[in-house]
């Protein structure tokens, strides 16, 4: 059973109600309220897993209301589940949620999910690190409303040339390709922009920085949208450069000797 005086934030996962994870869904199905991200989780796995609880809407909500719903749960003795998209630790605003707690003596639990990224990797049937091509994905957003630090402005991390996966900057999708432009990518470094990952209605187009803005527009994608940057996606349609040695049959580790021919 889930332990009740305390507050569990829940990933609900990136949209599917099936990739929410064993645990998540247990303490849907033992919580007496929840209070979720409407904007962004569906209701129906709301309705799925806890189909008896009191359900908050958080969409309209602010830090003050939200914090109330949970005290007072606490408070009775019942137990409450805070559900976010995606993974709670990505874009997730928990941090100042948990603060909130922390001056109430409230304590908490995080309970992680299948973040959009992860998603959209499989929807594109994608691997984000190879070999000899990039062992680095970087998460990243371009600063909007909310400001990123001066260090981590997306031209900045460009340089990097590593596999990128942007978050909430579809609607700036011309930036993003400028910004990128004056990085280590070029007009021909593949872009893939999946839309609603893992959702009945999910988009997805693949392109380059040369074509991909318009590609995005004429699709009309304009929000809900993960930008996965990087030389990783043209690996298939070109061929692998190098395959990895954990199943090389020359590779020797700790549960296999290498055969040498």
């Amino acid at each position: 059973m889930v332990e009740k005086n305390i507050v569990h934030f829940v990933g609900a996962g990136p949209g599917d109600a099936e990739l929410i994870t064993l645990k998540g869904a247990r303490l849907l199905r033992e919580a007496d309220v929840v209070v979720y991200a409407g904007s962004l989780v569906d209701r129906e796995l709301v309705r799925t897993y806890a189909p008896d609880a009191e359900v908050y809407d958080s969409a309209a909500m602010t830090l003050e209301e939200t914090t109330a719903v949970l005290a007072r749960v606490v408070a009775d003795g019942k137990r409450a589940v805070r559900l976010h998209t995606g993974d709670p630790s990505i874009y997730g605003a928990i941090q100042e949620q948990m603060a909130e707690l922390d001056a109430l003596g409230i304590g908490y639990a995080v309970v992680p999910g299948v973040t959009s990224a992860f998603a959209a990797a499989a929807t594109l049937k994608q691997e984000l690190t190879l070999p000899e091509v990039s062992q680095t994905v970087i998460i990243t957003r371009l600063a909007g409303r909310t400001p990123v630090p001066e260090r981590e402005k997306l031209a900045g991390i460009a340089k990097l040339g590593a596999t990128l996966v942007i978050y909430l900057s579809v609607s700036m999708i011309e930036q993003v390709v400028a910004e990128l432009l004056e990085g280590a990518y070029t007009p021909k470094t593949p872009v893939a922009v999946v839309a609603r990952a893992s959702w009945p209605d999910e988009q997805s187009v693949e392109g380059t920085l040369a074509d991909i803005a318009v590609k995005v527009r004429d699709a009309g994608i304009g929000k809900q949208a993960i930008i996965l940057v990087g030389d990783v996606l043209k690996a298939r349609r070109e061929g692998l450069k190098s395959k990895s040695l954990l199943y090389d049959k020359g590779f020797s580790h700790e549960f296999r000797k290498g055969i040498v021919t």
